[in-house]
This record gives structure tokens, C-alpha cells and sequence, in this order.
């Protein structure tokens, strides 16, 4: 993606700050950003009930340059988070209300074939994580 791009997608983003240990959503909350991590580390987990007990499974470990949230606003409905997601250590994220970027790929686009494109391999590495995950209960 071209520079004058991202500054468009950058343009939308809202610096946020999180200690180590502090939740940035968790699972079951309602979903309307996407997040760009800055700095710092994040894990992505997700309780799974297995019927008398319940199973706290890390799904994804993200750093720098990776991107977590609810990718479903970019289909213009509400969506309910699937997993946590927790700072490992200080993190500086840069969010992105979702709506906000439907607008902007709708108007260009360009912007919106290659948002599309990065989500397709944002899922399909985060499906592999989810299976490997199950894999280990």
C-alpha cells in the first residue's frame, strides 16, 4: 500500500495507551474498532467451555505492525468479540473506528481492495491459530 494511502487509513487512527496486564476488549464485549499495534505485545485468547470447566486458550501472540479488532464493522453490522485480547507488556495501539473505514473504502476503491486483500490474510492466519490452539486442550 502506497504512502498516500496509509496516510488516509492513519488519518482516521486515535493513539491508545495500555499497561501490561490491562485488557484492550474481551471476549463478548461489542466490537466497533480495529487496532494497529504501535508498540508492545499482545495476546489474543479465548475461553472455550468444556462443559464443568472452562479453558482459557491464547489463540495469537502479536507484536508491532499487527493488526486486531472487530473486522466485522467493516460490513456495516455489529459484532460481538470472539476473543480478549491482553498487553503483555506497555502497548501503544492506534485505533480505528470501523465504520469510519467502510465510509473511506467505499469512496476509494483502491483503499478498499487493499484493505480487503490484508484482512483475507489477517483471517486466514488467525484460523490456523484458532485450529492450532484447539489442537493443544
Amino acid at each position: 500500500m502506497d504512502r498516500t494511502r496509509v496516510g488516509k487509513i492513519a488519518a482516521l487512527g486515535q493513539v491508545e495507551v495500555f499497561e501490561a496486564g490491562e485488557g484492550i476488549f474481551r471476549q463478548g464485549d461489542f466490537g466497533e474498532k480495529i487496532y494497529v499495534i504501535a508498540e508492545g505485545h499482545v495476546h489474543l485468547e479465548r475461553l472455550a467451555d468444556m462443559g464443568n470447566r472452562q479453558a482459557k486458550v491464547t489463540t495469537a501472540v502479536l507484536g508491532s505492525g499487527r493488526v486486531l479488532g472487530c473486522w466485522s464493522t467493516l460490513l456495516g453490522q455489529p459484532h460481538i468479540l470472539m476473543s480478549s485480547a491482553i498487553c503483555q507488556k506497555p502497548t501503544t495501539l492506534i485505533s480505528i473506528v470501523g465504520a469510519q473505514l467502510r465510509d473511506m473504502m467505499m469512496e476509494n476503491k483502491e483503499i478498499g481492495f487493499e484493505v480487503l486483500e490484508k484482512l483475507c490474510f489477517l483471517l486466514r492466519d488467525r484460523i490456523q491459530g484458532a485450529y492450532g490452539a484447539l489442537e493443544k486442550i
